[in-house]
Protein backbone atom coordinates (compact mmCIF):
# COMPACT_ATOMS: atom_id res chain seq x y z
CA UNK A 1 0.00 0.00 0.00
CA UNK A 2 1.51 3.29 -1.12
CA UNK A 3 -0.31 5.47 1.40
CA UNK A 4 -0.80 9.22 1.37
CA UNK A 5 1.86 11.87 0.83
CA UNK A 6 2.93 13.76 3.93
CA UNK A 7 2.86 16.90 1.78
CA UNK A 8 -0.93 16.48 1.54
CA UNK A 9 -1.16 16.37 5.33
CA UNK A 10 1.00 19.48 5.64
CA UNK A 11 -1.15 21.33 3.11
CA UNK A 12 -4.49 20.22 4.57
CA UNK A 13 -3.59 21.30 8.12
CA UNK A 14 -1.50 24.31 7.10
CA UNK A 15 1.53 23.06 9.02
CA UNK A 16 4.52 25.38 9.39
CA UNK A 17 7.82 23.92 8.20
CA UNK A 18 11.18 24.35 9.95
CA UNK A 19 12.94 22.18 7.36
CA UNK A 20 11.95 23.66 3.97
CA UNK A 21 14.94 22.11 2.21
CA UNK A 22 13.74 18.56 2.94
CA UNK A 23 11.63 17.17 0.07
CA UNK A 24 8.42 15.74 1.57
CA UNK A 25 6.81 14.63 -1.71
CA UNK A 26 8.50 11.24 -1.38
CA UNK A 27 7.37 10.69 2.21
CA UNK A 28 4.28 8.49 2.45
CA UNK A 29 2.14 7.73 5.49
CA UNK A 30 0.66 4.23 5.39
CA UNK A 31 -1.17 4.01 8.72
CA UNK A 32 -3.94 6.12 10.25
CA UNK A 33 -2.59 5.85 13.78
CA UNK A 34 -0.61 8.74 15.26
CA UNK A 35 2.13 8.30 17.87
CA UNK A 36 3.46 10.40 20.75
CA UNK A 37 7.08 9.30 21.39
CA UNK A 38 7.02 9.24 25.19
CA UNK A 39 9.04 6.19 26.24
CA UNK A 40 11.22 6.68 23.18
CA UNK A 41 12.49 9.97 24.61
CA UNK A 42 13.74 7.89 27.53
CA UNK A 43 15.49 5.47 25.18
CA UNK A 44 12.96 2.59 25.06
CA UNK A 45 12.36 1.60 21.43
CA UNK A 46 10.92 -1.91 21.74
CA UNK A 47 7.60 -2.16 19.84
CA UNK A 48 8.04 1.39 18.54
CA UNK A 49 5.64 2.22 15.69
CA UNK A 50 8.15 4.19 13.68
CA UNK A 51 6.00 4.32 10.51
CA UNK A 52 3.40 6.55 12.17
CA UNK A 53 3.21 10.34 12.16
CA UNK A 54 5.04 11.41 15.34
CA UNK A 55 3.72 14.32 17.41
CA UNK A 56 5.19 16.06 20.44
CA UNK A 57 2.91 17.81 22.90
CA UNK A 58 3.09 19.66 26.17
CA UNK A 59 4.28 16.71 28.30
CA UNK A 60 7.00 15.61 25.89
CA UNK A 61 8.19 19.19 25.44
CA UNK A 62 8.39 19.72 29.21
CA UNK A 63 10.43 16.52 29.53
CA UNK A 64 12.86 17.63 26.82
CA UNK A 65 13.35 20.99 28.50
CA UNK A 66 14.69 19.25 31.62
CA UNK A 67 17.60 17.79 29.64
CA UNK A 68 21.06 19.13 29.07
CA UNK A 69 22.54 19.47 25.59
CA UNK A 70 24.40 16.16 25.78
CA UNK A 71 21.27 14.21 26.70
CA UNK A 72 19.29 15.99 24.02
CA UNK A 73 21.80 15.00 21.35
CA UNK A 74 21.53 11.37 22.43
CA UNK A 75 17.71 11.46 22.49
CA UNK A 76 17.37 13.23 19.13
CA UNK A 77 19.91 10.97 17.48
CA UNK A 78 18.00 7.87 18.59
CA UNK A 79 14.65 9.36 17.48
CA UNK A 80 15.65 10.70 14.08
CA UNK A 81 17.68 7.61 13.10
CA UNK A 82 14.84 5.24 14.03
CA UNK A 83 13.10 5.66 10.67
CA UNK A 84 10.24 8.02 11.57
CA UNK A 85 8.67 9.81 8.57
CA UNK A 86 8.17 13.21 10.23
CA UNK A 87 7.72 15.11 13.49
CA UNK A 88 4.95 17.58 14.32
CA UNK A 89 5.25 19.90 17.31
CA UNK A 90 1.89 20.85 18.83
CA UNK A 91 0.82 24.01 20.71
CA UNK A 92 3.09 26.14 18.51
CA UNK A 93 6.30 24.77 20.02
CA UNK A 94 9.46 25.32 17.99
CA UNK A 95 12.42 22.94 17.70
CA UNK A 96 15.60 23.83 19.55
CA UNK A 97 18.84 24.12 17.61
CA UNK A 98 20.02 20.59 18.46
CA UNK A 99 16.71 19.04 17.37
CA UNK A 100 16.73 20.98 14.11
CA UNK A 101 20.34 20.10 13.36
CA UNK A 102 19.79 16.38 14.02
CA UNK A 103 16.56 16.26 12.00
CA UNK A 104 18.16 17.90 8.96
CA UNK A 105 21.16 15.56 9.19
CA UNK A 106 18.79 12.57 9.05
CA UNK A 107 16.41 14.09 6.46
CA UNK A 108 13.40 14.08 8.80
CA UNK A 109 11.02 17.04 8.33
CA UNK A 110 9.86 19.03 11.37
CA UNK A 111 6.61 21.01 11.37
CA UNK A 112 4.49 22.68 13.99
CA UNK A 113 0.86 23.69 14.53
CA UNK A 114 -0.87 25.87 17.12
CA UNK A 115 -3.49 23.25 17.99
CA UNK A 116 -3.57 21.35 21.28
CA UNK A 117 -2.04 17.88 21.27
CA UNK A 118 -5.34 16.08 21.81
CA UNK A 119 -6.95 17.96 18.92
CA UNK A 120 -4.09 17.15 16.56
CA UNK A 121 -4.21 13.50 17.61
CA UNK A 122 -7.98 13.17 17.14
CA UNK A 123 -8.31 15.22 13.93
CA UNK A 124 -5.31 13.72 12.17
CA UNK A 125 -6.33 10.16 13.08
CA UNK A 126 -9.88 10.73 11.81
CA UNK A 127 -8.67 12.35 8.57
CA UNK A 128 -6.10 9.62 7.89
CA UNK A 129 -8.65 6.87 8.49
CA UNK A 130 -10.82 8.33 5.75
CA UNK A 131 -7.95 8.91 3.33
CA UNK A 132 -6.37 5.49 3.87
CA UNK A 133 -9.61 3.49 3.99
CA UNK A 134 -10.30 0.81 1.33
CA UNK A 135 -12.19 2.46 -1.52
CA UNK A 136 -14.08 1.80 -4.75
CA UNK A 137 -15.70 4.07 -7.34
CA UNK A 138 -19.17 3.24 -8.62
CA UNK A 139 -21.60 4.77 -11.11
CA UNK A 140 -24.39 6.55 -9.26
CA UNK A 141 -25.59 9.69 -7.50
CA UNK A 142 -25.16 10.44 -3.80
CA UNK A 143 -27.52 12.88 -2.07
CA UNK A 144 -28.01 13.86 1.56
CA UNK A 145 -31.76 13.59 2.27
CA UNK A 146 -32.96 14.65 5.71
CA UNK A 147 -29.51 13.90 7.09
CA UNK A 148 -29.30 10.41 5.57
CA UNK A 149 -26.88 9.59 2.78
CA UNK A 150 -28.90 8.12 -0.11
CA UNK A 151 -27.00 6.44 -2.96
CA UNK A 152 -29.09 6.29 -6.15
CA UNK A 153 -27.97 3.66 -8.67
CA UNK A 154 -29.36 2.25 -11.91
CA UNK A 155 -28.71 1.94 -15.62
CA UNK A 156 -27.32 4.92 -17.49
CA UNK A 157 -30.08 7.32 -18.57
CA UNK A 158 -32.73 5.98 -16.19
CA UNK A 159 -33.09 9.33 -14.38
CA UNK A 160 -30.67 9.35 -11.45
CA UNK A 161 -29.39 12.86 -12.07
CA UNK A 162 -32.89 14.22 -12.71
CA UNK A 163 -34.05 12.76 -9.39
CA UNK A 164 -31.06 14.33 -7.65
CA UNK A 165 -31.79 17.72 -9.22
CA UNK A 166 -35.41 17.62 -8.01
CA UNK A 167 -34.20 16.68 -4.51
CA UNK A 168 -31.79 19.63 -4.54
CA UNK A 169 -34.65 21.96 -5.51
CA UNK A 170 -36.57 20.58 -2.52
CA UNK A 171 -33.75 21.58 -0.15
CA UNK A 172 -31.57 18.47 -0.02
CA UNK A 173 -27.84 18.39 -0.75
CA UNK A 174 -25.76 16.89 -3.54
CA UNK A 175 -22.59 14.99 -2.70
CA UNK A 176 -21.68 13.33 -5.99
CA UNK A 177 -23.10 12.79 -9.47
CA UNK A 178 -22.10 10.13 -12.02
CA UNK A 179 -19.09 8.81 -10.05
CA UNK A 180 -19.21 8.14 -6.31
CA UNK A 181 -16.09 7.28 -4.34
CA UNK A 182 -16.95 4.93 -1.47
CA UNK A 183 -14.57 4.42 1.45
CA UNK A 184 -14.94 1.93 4.28
CA UNK A 185 -13.72 3.97 7.25
CA UNK A 186 -14.80 1.35 9.82
CA UNK A 187 -16.55 -2.02 9.94
CA UNK A 188 -19.88 -0.22 10.28
CA UNK A 189 -19.41 2.93 8.19
CA UNK A 190 -19.21 3.64 4.47
CA UNK A 191 -18.46 7.22 3.45
CA UNK A 192 -19.16 8.61 0.01
CA UNK A 193 -17.60 11.56 -1.75
CA UNK A 194 -17.09 12.94 -5.24
CA UNK A 195 -13.96 12.83 -7.40
CA UNK A 196 -12.44 16.30 -7.55
CA UNK A 197 -13.10 16.69 -11.27
CA UNK A 198 -16.91 16.22 -10.96
CA UNK A 199 -17.46 17.84 -7.56
CA UNK A 200 -20.61 20.05 -7.45
CA UNK A 201 -21.48 19.22 -11.10
CA UNK A 202 -24.51 17.36 -12.48
CA UNK A 203 -24.85 16.08 -16.04
CA UNK A 204 -28.33 16.41 -17.55
CA UNK A 205 -28.87 14.83 -20.95
CA UNK A 206 -30.02 17.42 -23.46
CA UNK A 207 -28.77 20.32 -21.33
CA UNK A 208 -25.20 19.39 -20.42
CA UNK A 209 -23.18 20.10 -17.30
CA UNK A 210 -24.64 22.37 -14.62
CA UNK A 211 -22.88 23.75 -11.54
CA UNK A 212 -25.14 23.01 -8.57
CA UNK A 213 -23.18 25.25 -6.21
CA UNK A 214 -23.48 28.26 -8.52
CA UNK A 215 -27.16 27.71 -9.36
CA UNK A 216 -28.54 26.77 -5.93
CA UNK A 217 -25.92 28.09 -3.47
CA UNK A 218 -23.48 26.52 -1.03
CA UNK A 219 -26.34 25.10 1.01
CA UNK A 220 -27.15 22.71 -1.83
CA UNK A 221 -23.86 20.78 -1.75
CA UNK A 222 -21.99 18.60 0.70
CA UNK A 223 -18.44 17.27 0.41
CA UNK A 224 -19.03 13.90 2.06
CA UNK A 225 -21.69 11.84 3.82
CA UNK A 226 -22.22 8.37 5.24
CA UNK A 227 -24.01 5.96 2.91
CA UNK A 228 -27.09 4.92 4.89
CA UNK A 229 -29.28 3.44 2.17
CA UNK A 230 -29.35 2.66 -1.55
CA UNK A 231 -32.15 3.36 -4.04
CA UNK A 232 -31.93 1.18 -7.14
CA UNK A 233 -33.93 2.55 -10.09
CA UNK A 234 -35.20 -0.09 -12.53
CA UNK A 235 -37.30 -0.07 -15.70
CA UNK A 236 -40.89 -1.12 -14.97
CA UNK A 237 -41.43 -4.81 -15.82
CA UNK A 238 -45.06 -5.91 -15.99
CA UNK A 239 -44.07 -9.56 -15.65
CA UNK A 240 -42.20 -9.01 -12.39
CA UNK A 241 -43.73 -9.17 -8.93
CA UNK A 242 -42.60 -6.19 -6.85
CA UNK A 243 -42.52 -6.02 -3.05
CA UNK A 244 -45.61 -4.12 -1.90
CA UNK A 245 -45.23 -4.44 1.88
CA UNK A 246 -41.53 -4.15 2.64
CA UNK A 247 -41.57 -6.56 5.58
CA UNK A 248 -38.05 -7.76 4.89
CA UNK A 249 -35.20 -5.43 3.96
CA UNK A 250 -33.05 -6.17 0.94
CA UNK A 251 -29.34 -5.40 0.96
CA UNK A 252 -26.49 -4.57 -1.38
CA UNK A 253 -22.85 -5.02 -0.41
CA UNK A 254 -19.93 -2.64 -0.88
CA UNK A 255 -16.46 -3.40 0.47
CA UNK A 256 -17.89 -6.17 2.64
CA UNK A 257 -20.51 -3.90 4.27
CA UNK A 258 -24.20 -4.53 3.67
CA UNK A 259 -26.43 -1.50 3.05
CA UNK A 260 -30.24 -1.46 2.90
CA UNK A 261 -31.35 -1.32 -0.75
CA UNK A 262 -34.79 -0.47 -2.17
CA UNK A 263 -35.59 -1.34 -5.78
CA UNK A 264 -37.89 1.28 -7.32
CA UNK A 265 -39.60 0.50 -10.66
CA UNK A 266 -39.68 3.51 -13.00
CA UNK A 267 -42.66 4.41 -15.14
CA UNK A 268 -44.08 7.74 -16.42
CA UNK A 269 -45.73 9.89 -13.78
CA UNK A 270 -43.80 8.65 -10.74
CA UNK A 271 -42.31 11.47 -8.64
CA UNK A 272 -38.89 10.06 -7.81
CA UNK A 273 -37.94 12.86 -5.43
CA UNK A 274 -40.98 12.25 -3.23
CA UNK A 275 -40.33 8.50 -3.31
CA UNK A 276 -36.71 8.98 -2.23
CA UNK A 277 -37.76 11.37 0.55
CA UNK A 278 -40.36 8.88 1.79
CA UNK A 279 -37.87 6.01 1.68
CA UNK A 280 -35.37 8.07 3.69
CA UNK A 281 -37.92 8.97 6.39
CA UNK A 282 -39.23 5.39 6.50
CA UNK A 283 -35.67 4.08 6.90
CA UNK A 284 -35.08 6.48 9.80
CA UNK A 285 -38.31 5.30 11.45
CA UNK A 286 -37.11 1.71 11.23
CA UNK A 287 -33.83 2.66 12.89
CA UNK A 288 -35.86 4.27 15.69
CA UNK A 289 -37.88 1.06 16.19
CA UNK A 290 -41.03 1.73 14.19
CA UNK A 291 -41.79 -0.44 11.16
CA UNK A 292 -44.88 0.66 9.21
CA UNK A 293 -45.09 -2.64 7.30
CA UNK A 294 -45.14 -4.68 10.51
CA UNK A 295 -47.66 -2.29 12.06
CA UNK A 296 -49.90 -2.75 9.00
CA UNK A 297 -49.67 -6.55 9.19
CA UNK A 298 -50.38 -6.56 12.92
CA UNK A 299 -53.40 -4.29 12.40
CA UNK A 300 -54.69 -6.50 9.58
CA UNK A 301 -54.24 -9.58 11.77
CA UNK A 302 -56.15 -7.96 14.64
CA UNK A 303 -59.01 -7.01 12.33
CA UNK A 304 -59.07 -10.55 10.92
CA UNK A 305 -59.20 -12.11 14.40
CA UNK A 306 -61.91 -9.65 15.42
CA UNK A 307 -63.96 -10.64 12.37
CA UNK A 308 -63.50 -14.32 13.21
CA UNK A 309 -64.75 -13.73 16.76
CA UNK A 310 -67.83 -11.97 15.49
Amino acid sequence: MEGIKFSEIAKNYKLHSFTPDIDIDDIYITTAEVNRPALQLAGFYDHFDKERVQIIGNVEQAFLETMGDENKRWVYDKLFTSGIPCLILCRGYEPDDIMLETAIANNVPIYNIDWSTSRVYAELTRWLRVKLAPSITIHGVLVDVYGAGVLIIGESGIGKSEAALELIKRGHRLVADDAVEIRKVSDETLVGTSPEITKHFIELRGIGIIDVKSLFGVGSILDTTNIDMVIKLEEWDRTREYDRLGLEDQYIEYLGKKVVCYSIPIRPGRNLAVIVESASVNHRQKLMGYNAAKEFCERAERNFMKGMEE
